[in-house]
């Protein structure tokens, strides 16, 4: 549900929207409304300011008060192997075809802290094409990426993320791939030989050419239906004939004019495959 806000309130956040792309290059204009509503409000209510006019200079003049506004926009919930089904017929259906290049190039788009990325790095190593890729994982929000890159986690989450792991299709011990230390784990470092993180706004920049797979999951549903169309052809340009494309269970191609460019791999799976010709 939109949260309601009155006839100021919304000339307020409109203005304070179109001076944050004039200044900063983030335009949050076609993201859904519903859920950019309730995000700023909730950075307001927290913030001091009693209003989004008041913030509004502020947030031109403080780069750092807006890295507040991007953590608070952006969505970074992320697990290992999160759906873990996904990554099971990645696995099984999907790196088979990989396999058959000698070098696979992969645009893990909206990556937020690494989570999936490095399991996307687990599942390659397990599946013997480590040292022949390379994962371009980015995000907008500089902040969760370099959360990302340092690949330090919580050891609450290990429990969880080892059962995904296991029901992924897991050939190792999960606990191989990381160091406990206090109440963290560290990513063992041979994760991150494969893996380029790097800012990129999927509203303004450009594509990667020649992916071998573009993963983007659960970021779409938060844009638009403009925004969502230019994400996925950016996707689609950034994709090499008989490439694969995986987006949130939530997301599809259905009624996209894209879509007869594609082959969805299983049932309601959300894995794409783009034709030859």
């Amino acid at each position: 549900m939109c949260p309601t806000l009155n006839q100021q309130q919304v000339a307020e956040l409109g203005s304070l929207l179109s001076d944050l792309a004039r200044v900063y290059g983030y335009d949050f204009r076609e993201y859904a409304e519903a859920s950019l509503r309730r995000r700023l409000l909730l950075w307001l209510a927290g913030s001091g300011f009693g209003s989004f006019e008041a913030a509004r200079l502020p947030l031109l003049r403080d780069p750092a008060l807006f890295e507040g506004v991007l953590r608070g926009v952006t969505v970074n919930v992320s697990e290992m192997f999160r759906d873990p089904q996904v990554f099971k017929l990645l696995r099984e259906q999907v790196v088979p075809h990989l396999a058959t290049y000698p070098a696979v190039k992969i645009w893990h788009a909206g990556c937020a802290s690494g989570e999936e990325a490095y399991s996307m790095a687990i599942l390659l190593d397990e599946e013997g094409l480590k040292g022949r890729y390379r994962i371009y994982a980015t995000d907008i929000n500089q902040q969760v990426l370099k959360t990302a890159q340092d690949g330090i986690f919580p050891l609450s989450g290990m429990r969880l993320y080892t059962q995904n792991y296991q029901k992924s299709g897991g050939r190792s011990a999960f606990s191989d791939y990381y160091t406990a230390g206090y109440d963290h784990a560290l990513l063992s470092a041979s994760l991150k030989e494969g893996i380029v993180f790097a800012q990129h706004n999927l509203a303004v920049d450009g594509c990667f050419g020649e992916m071998q797979l573009v993963f983007c999951r659960n970021v779409l549903i938060y844009f638009k239906q403009s925004l969502r169309r230019r994400a996925l052809e950016l996707f689609d340009a950034s994709l090499s004939p008989g490439g694969f494309l995986c987006l949130g269970t939530k997301e599809t191609l259905d009624g996209s004019e894209l879509g007869s460019r594609y082959q969805e791999v299983g049932s309601h799976s959300r894995i794409y495959r783009k034709r030859y010709g």
